[in-house]
Order: C-alpha cells, then structure tokens, then sequence
C-alpha cells in the first residue's frame, strides 16, 4: 500500500491554513472599521497609552533640554581648540532636534499632545542644562547628560518591552545616536588631554 495516501494533500493544507488565515483577516477588518477615530492605536495596542505619552513627553523635554545645552556650548565655545568642538556641539543639537521632533510625532499618533511648555521643561528632562564656561567643562557636561539619556532610555525600552514596538524602535533608534554621541564625546575628551 502507498503511504502517501494516508497523508493529507500539502495542496490541502495550504488551503486549510489560508482558509483560518483569511477568517483573521475578515476580523482584522471588522475591527478595523470599530474606533476609526484612533487612528494608528487599535485594539491590539499592548501599553498604557496615557503612561507611554506621558514618558514620551519626558523624552521630549529631555532631548530639547539636550538642544538648548548643545546650542549655548555651541555659540560661546572660546579657545585654541574650540572651532572643531564646537562644530560637534552644533551637529549633536540638530541630531537632538530632529529626535525631538520623533517623539512629539509619535506623541501624536497616540492621540497624545507634546509638551513643548518652557515652564517646567527643566523638570520634566531627564538630564540637565548646564552653562559651563570653559571648554572641557561643557564637554564633561555634555557627556554625563548623554550617558543620562542612555540610561533612561535604555529603561524605557525595557519598560516597553512587545507592548509598543513602534514607540520601542523610535526610542531604540534615539538611543543608537546618543550611544554616538557619547563615543564622539569620549574622543574629544581623550584628544583634550594629550
């Protein structure tokens, strides 16, 4: 006797699981149509919503504080060496800028609003401003708030976990740069002390 006649058609089960497949697919669209007006969130959104907006507005005080730190050390930079550096300061607030700008977008899909308020803005940030005068000093700075964000955002990652992969990826990606940041931060240190 033949053994593949005891065997289900792969034909078959193809069509089996494209028949389950499309059933989800029908619901998928069924649900779809339900809570229209939210937009990107849909039922199968895992997170706290309001939680998930309310610490994307942290990030977003923090990368803006992050701006407004790299623009001062940007514009009053003195010194033998300060032309490169300051240079670096320059790329690293139009970086954090555009960071801010991902997360104020994603605040919106989640039918949230950013907090763009001055007042407050300095507690709200995860790192700190800081008005160093002197060269080294504004590096060191600028490092520690870098090494402050990549510690928190590493945890909001963590925090997030499967339950948002879309907010995970954008801070993931934020991160990436910061880790950067850091990397070129370190360089100007060591080649500030030879």
């Amino acid at each position: 006797m033949d053994g593949s006649r005891w065997r289900p058609d792969r034909r078959q089960k193809e069509m089996a699981i494209m028949a389950e497949f499309l059933l989800d697919i029908e619901n998928l669209r069924k649900r779809a149509r339900q809570h229209i007006e939210m937009g990107p969130v849909t039922d199968t959104y895992g997170a706290d919503r309001n939680r998930v907006v309310a610490v994307l507005n942290e990030v977003l005080a923090t990368e803006l504080v992050c701006v407004l730190r790299y623009k001062r050390h940007y514009y009053t930079a003195r010194g033998i060496n300060a032309a490169p550096v300051a240079e670096e300061f320059r790329q690293h607030a139009e970086e954090e800028q555009g960071h801010a700008d991902s997360v104020a977008e994603r605040i919106v899909q989640l039918g949230g609003e950013p907090d763009f308020s001055p007042q407050g803005l300095a507690t709200r940030s995860h790192s700190e401003y800081d008005q160093s005068t002197e060269l080294l000093a504004m590096v060191r700075e600028d490092l520690v708030a870098e090494r402050v964000a990549i510690e928190s955002y590493q945890e909001i990652v963590r925090w997030i976990g499967n339950d948002d992969p879309t907010t995970r990826r954008v801070i993931e990606e934020i991160l990436a740069v910061e880790e950067e940041h850091a990397e070129d931060l370190v360089s100007i240190l060591q080649d500030m002390k030879t």
